[in-house]
């Protein structure tokens, strides 16, 4: 009986152990056997005999020889398991709730199966944690756009291992060109898709929207990386600009943070101004609707440029006068 209790004992200690050799792989790119060993308090045949067992299990534990050689986590045929701590398998869980309803094409039913799988096995201490945080979230989608997965997986791999991309991409004229960029990230809003890239036909920063690319290929050519801006305030700024007929700026009496409540990223940009007032930036290509909009805001406004949507608040003023001139009328 006790023979069997040590035994029991021996092989607890051995799972433990090769659990904790899989999490210390994951956390970092490569280990020499020295310090895998020092981590876990074993010696390094320990480490070897450890490392067959987890590539028994599947995991393709990748080894290299001579000075500066180790051990890392490769990819394999098939996934193997993932260990999680606690605010890993939270922040999983409540990614995947997310994507349950998103906008990636497929990406809904694939996110359920695997939050299904991950609230199968989460203790409930965690489970109770994820519900909450999703329970006090509301998301708004916009079912007209959807992204293929297969495109994000390429574009996003393009990017990280600095290669270049091939693509056809319809313009606003409805016309389709070929392109060849040097990708550097995907920005997503709350309605699309862009990659920020560099366009070496234009030889400049572009901004292409991922709906609107097709036959997208990731060649082999590789190239280094350029400075660069910042994806996310090009990526406004370029949706907020560049693509309209007009491109006005009014200053508004409030905080700017005021403002940016009231107007996502994706359609104005706005800047601190001097004296309790800030500037909105903001393209389109009606000057009615701009200053319909900007007059839903609700605070004082003075129209910097362009003098047309002066003329085109005039005319909403003038409307919503009469408008009132007629409703008072009735009531007498």
């Amino acid at each position: 009986m006790i023979g069997g209790t040590i035994e029991h004992m021996t092989v607890e200690a051995t799972t433990e152990r090769v659990l904790r050799l899989l999490a210390l792989l994951q956390r970092r790119p490569s280990w020499t056997a020295t310090e895998l060993a020092a981590e876990l308090g074993v010696t390094d045949r320990s480490v070897r005999r450890d490392v067959e067992r987890l590539r028994a299990l599947g995991y393709p534990v990748h080894a290299t020889a001579g000075v500066g050689g180790g051990y890392q986590l490769g990819a394999g045929t098939r996934l193997p398991p993932l260990l999680l701590d606690d605010d890993e398998a939270i922040a999983t869980a409540v990614s995947l709730r997310l994507a349950s309803g998103g906008t990636v094409a497929g990406a809904g039913e694939a996110a359920l199966r695997a939050l299904a799988k991950l609230d199968q096995v989460m203790p409930p201490r965690l489970r109770a944690e994820v519900r909450a945080v999703h329970g006090a979230t509301e998301t708004l989608v916009d079912p007209g756009i959807k992204v293929d997965p297969e495109l994000l997986v390429t574009l996003a791999r393009a990017c990280r291992d600095a290669v270049r991309v091939r693509f056809s991409y319809a313009g606003r004229d409805g016309g389709e060109r070929e392109r060849m960029v040097e990708p550097v990230r995907m920005v997503a809003t709350s309605r699309r898709w862009y990659l920020m890239a560099w366009d070496l036909d234009r030889a400049d920063w572009r901004t292409f929207r991922l709906d609107r690319m097709r036959e997208v290929v990731a060649t082999t050519w590789r190239f280094r990386a350029r400075e660069h801006p910042d994806p996310v305030a090009h990526v406004q700024r370029s949706t907020a600009e560049a693509p309209y007929r007009y491109l006005a700026r009014v200053r508004v009496r409030a905080r700017a943070g005021q403002v940016r409540e009231l107007v996502p990223p994706q359609a104005g940009r706005v800047e601190d101004d001097r004296d309790g007032w800030c500037v909105l930036v903001a393209g389109g290509d009606d000057l009615d609707w701009m200053a319909m909009h900007v007059a839903r805001l609700g605070f004082e406004a003075e129209v910097l440029e362009p003098p047309e949507l002066r003329e085109a608040a005039a005319r909403l003023a003038r409307r919503l006068a009469a408008m009132a001139r007629a409703g008072h009328a009735e009531a007498n």
